[in-house]
């Protein structure tokens, strides 16, 4: 689950971070106010999207030399002024695609004297099985191109979890940053602090770009971006109330409310498999014949009938999709079970494109008969290649 950057800093600032005094407002209306409560004289006004590259971003209604996404204001009237400008309209950055997104809430924040940007996240290091902080001296840049044009400017430090940070790996990430004075007694607080705050909420990603160094020497976390481990919500329902539905895809929230594992992709051939790699591999088949996969969809190892029916109902609601693929091997899955699912969607919302079904494993005489007496028009294949063949063949035919 992603947050917005307000809700990340309200969160790092319960951890004793440095944070900037800031105000979320979802109208224009409230951006008056909202800096009147702030130091000033200096605010940024940010676009609050589940999305990288808002600063450099563009506002599709607004001409092509508008600001972007993250606004300088030098008083009170600028910020509502941008915020009159900014919110309702939609930002099209590197991260969001061409469709952009609606800005539907502005976070308004106190400025900051800056000395020097730099960069720092945690993630997990599934090499080493350890939380790694990623740090470099070049703050504010994509961290990706960085990693291609200078990659020696990039240090990554996996912490001991019979640990956590220690004084030493403190002072390892300060002499990678080039900390002096008043920033590297800060560090003794602000990269312990992340870690705890990463452990703490079972984050994915925790990645601040950039944080600064002030004129005055210290440090501040001057933007955060958080997203927490799916997997890991049931711990945190503190948490639940953070989500925001306008920023997700539709069907995704449709799959999460029947706890599937659902992405929505730009291709065209809808896939329902069970099992990630299997769900992988069908991806990977479908582009090496041609095609486009519409989604990556993995109903589990054992879904029941009502589950299968709504992950195909949800592959179905996808105006993209021109043909269907499901791939099952039967483990834990029964074939029929499967079958049935399918049965019901396709009696339950129509079925408009080709649909080829591949079933190997249990019960897969019973998946199989069941199919063959539906009256369906499904096609049968006996393989994943097979099944990739025939499906690629099958919208080619109708186009």
């Amino acid at each position: 689950m992603n947050i917005h950057e307000h809700q990340a800093k309200a969160l790092l600032a319960t951890y004793g971070l440095p944070i900037a005094k800031g105000v979320a407002i979802f109208s224009a209306s409230e951006a008056e106010a909202a800096a009147r409560s702030l130091p000033g004289p200096l605010y940024v006004v940010k676009s609050q999207i589940h999305a990288g590259g808002r600063g450099k971003g563009k506002f599709r209604e607004l001409p092509p030399d508008a600001k972007g996404g993250v606004r300088l204001a030098k008083s009170i009237d600028d910020v509502a002024a941008n915020a009159r400008e900014m919110l309702g309209h939609t930002l099209v950055t590197k991260q969001t695609g061409p469709n952009g997104k609606q800005v539907n809430r502005l976070y308004i924040e106190d400025g900051a004297d800056i000395a020097r940007e730099l960069y720092c996240s945690l993630l997990v290091d599934r090499e080493t099985g350890k939380v790694s902080f990623v740090v470099s001296t070049e703050g504010g840049m994509d961290i990706e191109a960085v990693a291609h044009d200078t990659p020696e400017k990039i240090v990554s430090l996996a912490v001991a979890p019979s640990t956590g940070v220690t004084t030493g790996d403190v002072e390892k990430l300060a002499d990678a940053l080039k900390l002096e004075g008043p920033a590297r007694t800060d560090a003794g607080l602000v990269f312990p602090a992340l870690y705890r705050a990463f452990v703490e909420k079972d984050m994915s990603l925790l990645e601040v770009n950039p944080l600064i160094v002030m004129e005055n020497g210290h440090l501040r976390v001057l933007d955060a971006k958080v997203s927490f481990d799916n997997n890991a919500m049931f711990r945190h329902p503190e948490l639940a109330g953070l989500r925001d539905l306008t920023e997700e895809d539709e069907k995704e929230i449709e799959a999460s409310r029947f706890d599937l594992a659902y992405v929505a992709l730009d291709g065209n051939i809808g896939c329902m498999v069970n099992g990630a790699g299997l769900a992988m591999a069908t991806m990977d088949i479908i582009k090496l014949y041609g095609e486009e996969p519409a989604n990556f969809l993995d109903v589990g190892g054992g879904a029941s009938k009502e589950k299968v029916t709504a992950a195909f109902k949800i592959i179905t609601a996808d105006p993209a999709v021109k043909g269907i693929l499901v791939n099952i091997f039967g483990g834990i899955m029964r074939c029929d079970v499967i079958a049935e699912g399918v049965i019901a969607a396709v009696r339950e919302v129509g079925l408009k494109v080709p649909l080829v079904v591949r079933l190997e494993g249990t019960r897969v005489k019973e998946g199989k008969a069941i199919l063959d007496a539906s009256g369906l028009d499904v096609i049968s294949a006996d393989d994943l290649d097979d099944a990739a063949q025939k499906i690629v063949a099958a919208i080619k035919g109708r186009g």
